[in-house]
């Protein structure tokens, strides 16, 4: 059988209400219970006590019935219709404060001031930041006095209103809705005082870069820096002490002198020189970097070889001298003579193709590493050899078909009107094309020159000549120049005309 629903407990208010008038009632059963207005007025609290209590029980459909006397039986069907009431939400966890400030150092200080700033901390949480207080003692007290009223948001602050010579100790705390975090206080007290002149790096230009220097040779660098009273000079490598067996360190009241005698490869690294009067302190890195010749590369293979042609593959040298490869330098060597030749240089691939071998000849590899120190001492070459072998060639020229270059005659340059005088030579002249070379011969009046001694015919590359040696006033007429082949015959004609010079009379005595 299902279980019963546990009885619904009344509350001491209900019951006092409900057993209140049941003893006012009468004893006959039929008499109607008093109105609401007529019941006693001490009633009236405890049926205000127990109205929240009855709104409850008339909410819940399963007390209901258990009150009026129902069967028990129906009992369990309600209450499973009853929904389960909803969960509260979980409440979110409470904050948690930040973790200490980073970095707290004093920016600037003098006689009645003080600047100290920081760094954001590392974990500030969902949470979010408030801000910052900054705190105050004197050395060898406890009495710490907030130097802020309220939080700042800024990495830094100024302390004011401050005794000269005082000796203080500062912390910063980071606070946030969780509280406060752990205080970040400085390294030690700070006296309270002018400073006469605050210290400062004066870092040459050439070694705000990088400082390259060849192994074995020696590295002087003099850097000088200001302060007063004197400064302490540091310097440390990559975070640590100097090896004073491989550095020497010399300092005069206005510059520091960094010297090592002979570069080597673990002289590498980050210096940082820190330049101290009391509180205030400024720093300045150096890289030096110390490069040599690299290693060769760490292997060569002959992949292929055809035709004329061979290729190569090659992986980065091991050791790189302590500096970037610039390029590989590639060389092949014919077996017949051993000599080596470049063929590619600054080539910055692992990979390359040589071309322009000879064939029926073996060749033989071999690759050097570049850097900017030099190229490598060793080099890598191939176990194999390239054998660029003769293979039958042969030309099968093309077919062409001849052209037919015959021409009829055609006078390119025509002959034009002349007029000469009596005794001097006369010159006509003409040029004509044709294949194959046409005969050219000359006509005067329409009849033929023959192999006159006073005419001269020249016919060379086209140009065609006519000299008439000291004429007469009989040569004048007609010419003609008549070229003719196998194609054609074409004619060009003009007019000599051959004047007499006509003396003027002497006059008589």
């Amino acid at each position: 059988m299902p279980a019963k629903p546990a009885p619904i407990k009344k509350s001491p208010a209900k019951k006092a209400a409900e057993a209140e008038p049941a003893a006012k009632a009468p004893a006959e059963p039929a008499a109607p219970p008093p109105p609401a207005a007529e019941a006693p007025a001490e009633a009236a609290p405890a049926e205000a006590a127990a109205a929240p209590a009855a709104a409850e029980e008339e909410a819940s459909p399963a007390a209901a019935p258990a009150e009026e006397g129902t069967p028990a039986e129906a009992a369990p069907t309600q209450a499973a219709a009853v929904e389960a009431p909803p969960k509260a939400p979980t409440p979110p966890p409470p904050a948690a404060p930040t973790s200490a400030p980073l970095d707290v150092t004093v920016e600037d200080v003098n006689d009645n001031s003080l600047t100290v700033a920081w760094t954001t901390p590392e974990n500030i949480g969902d949470s979010g930041l408030d801000g910052y207080t900054v705190e105050y003692c004197k050395d060898g007290t406890s009495d710490w006095v907030a130097a802020n009223e309220q939080l700042t948001s800024s990495n830094h602050l100024i302390i004011k209103n401050l005794t000269t010579g005082d000796l203080l100790c500062v912390r910063v705390v980071a606070v946030n809705p969780g509280g406060r975090s752990e205080p970040a206080a400085l390294g030690a007290a700070v006296p309270i005082h002018e400073v006469a002149d605050r210290p400062k790096v004066r870092l040459p230009r050439a070694l705000r870069t990088r400082y390259v220097k060849q192994i074995g040779g020696g590295i002087n660098l003099t850097i000088p820096f200001l302060g007063k009273p004197k400064p302490v000079v540091s310097w440390t490598k990559d975070g640590q002490p100097l090896d004073t067996k491989r550095v020497n360190i010399r300092t005069t009241d206005k510059n520091t002198i960094f010297f090592i005698r002979s570069a080597a490869r673990e002289d590498s690294g980050v210096y940082e020189m820190s330049v101290k009067v009391d509180s205030l302190e400024d720093k300045a890195k150096i890289t030096i970097q110390v490069v040599e010749l690299p290693g060769p590369p760490a292997g060569i293979k002959l992949v292929d070889s055809w035709g004329f042609n061979a290729a190569l593959e090659w992986t980065a040298p091991k050791d790189n001298g302590n500096t970037e490869i610039t390029g590989y330098t590639v060389q092949k060597a014919d077996m017949k003579t051993g000599d080596w030749f470049t063929v590619l240089d600054h080539y910055h691939r692992l990979s390359a193709t040589v071309s322009d071998l000879v064939m029926g000849n073996s060749y033989s590899f071999r690759v050097f590493s570049d850097n900017k120190v030099g190229r490598s001492e060793s080099c890598a070459i191939t176990k194999d050899l390239a054998n660029i072998t003769k293979t039958a060639i042969v030309y099968n020229p093309p077919e062409y078909k001849e052209r037919d270059y015959t021409e009829a005659p055609k006078f390119t340059t025509l002959l034009n009107d002349r007029a000469t005088t009596v005794g001097y030579n006369a010159k006509l002249l003409c040029s004509v094309r044709g294949y194959p070379k046409p005969k050219v011969e000359w006509l005067r009046n329409k009849i033929v020159i023959g192999d006159d001694a006073k005419y001269r015919q020249i016919s060379k590359q086209g140009v065609c000549s006519l000299e008439i040696r000291k004429p007469s006033n009989f040569d004048s007429g007609i010419y003609t120049c008549r070229a003719k082949n196998a194609q054609g015959e074409a004619t060009v004609s003009c007019r000599l005309d051959i004047k007499k010079v006509t003396l003027p009379e002497e006059k008589e005595q």
